[in-house]
């Protein structure tokens, strides 16, 4: 099983990154897929995830409306838009699948991890 996170960088304050994660190894479609970030010093945050199919996600209140979680399953992808960056939210960001779904916003819930992406937002 193999979940491979891209897409970080440095981008200014107000500006945009596009995450993606690749899954392999296990059949994509029968996990939920979340994102965690975790800043230096800090414990590691839930960001979002997005359902089996697509069709229903959750954000907390911190990226609600800035972040938007999408997948294909066809390219065993899921993506992680960020928009209206701050510099907040400066952290390596992680991918992670879950088969049951049911506690999704807790990291001890997921089965795999994905190797994490650095996002670093200057002000």
């Amino acid at each position: 099983v193999q979940l491979q996170a891209s897409g970080g960088g440095l981008v200014q304050a107000g500006g945009s990154l596009r995450l993606s994660c690749v899954a392999s190894g296990y059949t994509f479609s029968n996990y939920v897929m979340g994102w965690f970030r975790q800043a230096p010093g800090k414990e590691r945050e839930f960001v979002g995830f997005i359902n089996w199919i697509g069709t229903n996600t959750y954000y907390p209140d911190s990226v609600r409306g800035r972040f938007t979680i999408s997948r294909d399953n066809a390219k065993n992808t899921v993506y992680l838009q960020m928009n209206s960056l701050k510099p907040e939210d400066t952290a390596v960001y992680y991918c992670a699948a879950d088969q049951r779904g049911d506690r999704v916003t807790d990291a001890a819930a997921y089965d795999y991890w994905g190797q994490g992406t650095l996002v670093t937002v200057s002000s």
